[in-house]
């Protein structure tokens, strides 16, 4: 049977993070694929567009307008190593062509991160070390006469969005007996029988909010959503861990009150300012924890996704129903 004709938008770096030597042997077996890592719309890739049958694209691909059935009028199927398609993609392709993405080895990875989070903030870790910087041993004294105050184990955690993210970490986290309080106006209410949960309003998410953990899409009415006003409303010393996108939160807002240390926080995404300047505060102040958008990088990750990425294609090209497809009405509710 004659290979479909793939194009795959990627750096060499890149392809090679996705795609080790036995998942590009399967590749060359279905595909006759070529490679092109311009993060525009090239003559080069013009000329590849042409032919393609499927196109597989990462987070370097060149944006496509709606105008890409006019460049590769034989592509039927994109294939997204990734999950978020929204900015990617003109909405009006997922109406003319099949769309799929890999969000689902993200999800576990990022949940994994949220609990690190979690605990090292409950346990006020970043303090000890920061008292064992110093040339002292005070902390130990106290410590033997009063004990330490912080415990995760059997507390309330807050979480804004239930999607897969908050469901994985949820199922991670079992065994430390925490009540969940959660705050996700669009999803099932009956997923509370489901997990040890419980839905809760704005004002009582907030108020009771000691660990809030961020973990919703990032869409129109969710960006800005923990703004100055709502993070005011927060307990004193609480945290905030952000695994999902910098946009859900007022970045300046949180600083100053972090600066000023009414507030704590994790954070894996500051967009808009990513990378954050190495001059920004949060990368230096006590309080503040930032790692570089580590949550779904992990290499294994990656190879997850590849295989999901190729299930998709394969299933495609031999008459099978792909299992990722994504629809121009879930947009609306996606990063």
């Amino acid at each position: 049977m004659q290979r479909p004709n793939l194009v795959i938008c990627a750096g060499r770096e890149l392809f090679a993070s996705f795609f080790p030597p036995v998942l590009k042997q399967r590749l060359s077996r279905r595909f006759h694929w070529q490679r092109d890592g311009s993060q525009g719309i090239t003559s080069r890739l013009r000329k590849q567009l042409a032919a393609a049958e499927a196109l597989m694209t990462t987070w370097d691909s060149p944006h496509f307008s709606q105008d890409l059935p006019d460049l590769a009028p034989r592509l039927r199927l994109i294939a997204h190593c990734g999950g978020e398609v929204k900015s990617r993609f003109a909405r009006s392709l997922f109406d003319k062509l099949i769309i799929t993405n890999a969000a689902e080895p993200m999800a576990r990875a990022t949940a994994e991160l949220g609990a690190a989070f979690l605990l090292y903030c409950a346990r006020n870790v970043d303090f000890y070390r920061r008292e064992l910087r110093g040339r002292s041993n005070r902390i130990y004294r106290d410590l033997h006469l009063h004990g330490a105050p912080e415990s995760l184990v059997g507390r309330e955690v807050a979480m804004i969005g239930f999607g897969r993210i908050g469901r994985a970490l949820v199922d991670l986290m079992q065994g430390f007996d925490l009540q969940w309080l959660v705050y996700d106006p669009y999803v099932k209410k009956s997923l509370a029988r489901e997990y040890p949960i419980r839905f809760v309003s704005w004002a009582t998410l907030l108020r009771r909010a000691h660990h809030l953990v961020v973990t919703a899409a990032l869409t129109e009415e969710t960006r800005g959503l923990l703004n100055k006003a709502r993070l005011s409303h927060l307990p004193d010393n609480a945290v905030i861990i952000n695994i999902a996108r910098g946009g859900l939160l007022d970045l300046n807002a949180l600083t100053r009150d972090v600066k000023r240390g009414r507030l704590r926080c994790a954070l894996d995404v500051t967009d808009p300012l990513e990378p954050l300047p190495v001059e920004h505060p949060l990368r230096r102040l006590p309080g503040a924890i930032v790692t570089p958008h580590i949550a779904g990088s992990n290499r294994g990750v990656r190879h997850e996704m590849a295989k999901v990425i190729l299930d998709d294609l394969e299933n495609f090209f031999s008459g099978r129903r792909v299992t990722n497809r994504v629809t121009a009405a879930m947009l609306d509710r996606m990063t």
